[in-house]
């Protein structure tokens, strides 16, 4: 695999394994500075991603632990803290009554709201000190990721 050592200009001819290298740094140094910059005041990035999976309605303490790769002792002490806070739920699950479903409460779509908005606030900042043509030239990017994550 031949892999540049240092970044290509937006100009420069990139071979798939080495645009793949410069997209997983940039994806994955964004995604770090939106957890820690804009929401580490309002809620715990941990926090953040339990409440967000709990959007699309009410999970087990193993879902929740599966899809945040975690063990389950470190998913309860999570969903704790957010049950301390009111804005996760407990329920017995409707089909087997040895389970418990967490379910996000009023006051936790609101506290994922206030977080969304700083983060989208956060990106929209460091967008405005970009120049129209690389704006535009992020958009398609951002077009272009999404379809391919849609695949």
């Amino acid at each position: 695999m031949n892999v540049q050592s240092k970044p290509a200009g937006p100009e420069q001819a990139l071979s798939p394994d080495a645009l793949a290298v410069e997209l997983r740094i940039a994806v994955m140094r964004t995604s770090r500075r939106l957890r820690t910059e804009a929401s580490g005041d309002i809620i715990p990035a941990g926090q953040y991603t339990v409440l967000a999976h709990l959007t699309g309605g009410p999970r087990t303490l193993r879902e929740l632990a599966d899809r945040e790769q975690v063990q389950a002792p470190s998913m309860t002490r999570i969903v704790n803290g957010l049950a301390e806070q009111g804005l996760v739920a407990r329920q017995t699950h409707p089909e087997d009554g040895r389970q418990v479903l967490v379910r996000i409460t009023e006051a936790g779509e609101a506290v994922l709201a206030e977080a969304r908005s700083h983060r989208t606030a956060w990106l929209a900042q460091r967008l405005a000190e970009l120049g129209e043509d690389d704006r535009r030239i992020l958009g398609r990017a951002a077009h272009l990721m999404q379809e391919m994550s849609a695949r």
